[in-house]
């Protein structure tokens, strides 16, 4: 090979090197969109701007609405919001009540759905397909109603019975999902330096879940205090059943069910930014 051939083949290879430098990384920068779909109102943050200030109009025209229509429109808005309010406690007793009891069903099911025992993903499976497969509302008439005749349930005991059963089938799988998050490598560190598999999940891997699933966990939260109120069919008195009420007296069907919608949509928003809040506050503090 003379030495203008030599020149020609490094030139070549000189060529080629460049072309892989500059197709590689631009590879390796391409990421796969991902789109995050959920029946409860996005959370607010403040490094995302678009959902925060759309979160601000919202809430701020929900707040001025209804407090003009109160104040400048005592009749017959004054007295609709006095009414409607007075079922907020019970909203929120059976609201966080359920919480609390789907935080636990989902956790065991998620723990369930993750078990190397055949016969616990069996069960846990059943249970997430069975839930998810029946109406909210129809769990909650079965469980008020028929059960309600061997177990003498009350209204707000078959309320949170039935929205825990329910979403902690939910809350199921933002576990599993969340525990199948960590990276396998969290176990097999923690069982080598002499913890058991319960030990490694109850220390090393739980708490790492907690912050993977809190944002899931808050929507699911919101979500359930707007589906708090077809409890009004087992006759509680929470927001929508005090506004039904006052239709039934008054006939003001549309002036009370604004009222109503507003009331939910304030103190969902409240809540989502609450949420955003702790969530932001959990990761700076690590």
């Amino acid at each position: 090979m003379d030495k203008k051939e030599k020149t020609y083949d490094d030139q070549l290879m000189h060529t080629a090197k460049q072309r892989m430098v500059s197709v590689v990384p631009t590879d390796i920068k391409k990421k796969t969109p991902i789109i995050q779909m959920t029946d409860g109102v996005l959370i607010p943050r403040k490094g995302d701007g678009h959902v925060l200030n759309s979160w601000r109009i919202t809430f701020f025209f929900a707040l001025i609405l209804l407090s003009g229509l109160v104040i400048f429109k005592p009749d017959p808005y004054r007295g609709i919001f006095m009414v409607v309010i007075q079922g907020a406690p019970v909203t929120f007793q059976a609201t966080i009540f359920a919480i609390l009891g789907a935080i636990v069903i989902g956790t065991l099911a998620g723990l369930g759905s993750v078990s190397k025992k055949r016969w616990v993903n069996m069960v846990s499976g059943v249970y997430v397909e069975l839930i998810r497969g029946i109406p909210l509302l129809v769990q909650l008439i079965f469980i008020y109603y028929a059960m309600g005749r061997f177990f003498r349930i009350q209204g707000m005991v078959a309320a949170v019975v039935a929205l825990s059963i329910c979403f902690g089938a939910y809350m199921g799988e933002i576990v599993r999902a969340g525990i199948q998050a960590i990276p396998r490598g969290q176990m097999e560190a923690a069982i080598a330096v002499g913890l058991s598999r319960g030990q490694a999940f109850r220390y090393v891997i739980l708490p790492q879940t907690v912050k993977v699933i809190l944002p899931a966990v808050g929507n699911e939260f919101i979500s359930m205090l707007k589906d708090s109120s077809l409890v009004s069919a087992i006759a509680l008195s929470d927001i929508l059943r005090k506004g039904r009420e006052y239709i039934s007296r008054t006939f003001l069907s549309l002036e009370t069910m604004l009222i109503v919608a507003l009331v939910y949509l304030i103190i969902t928003l409240i809540l989502s930014r609450l949420v955003g809040m702790l969530e932001e506050r959990l990761h700076k503090n690590g």
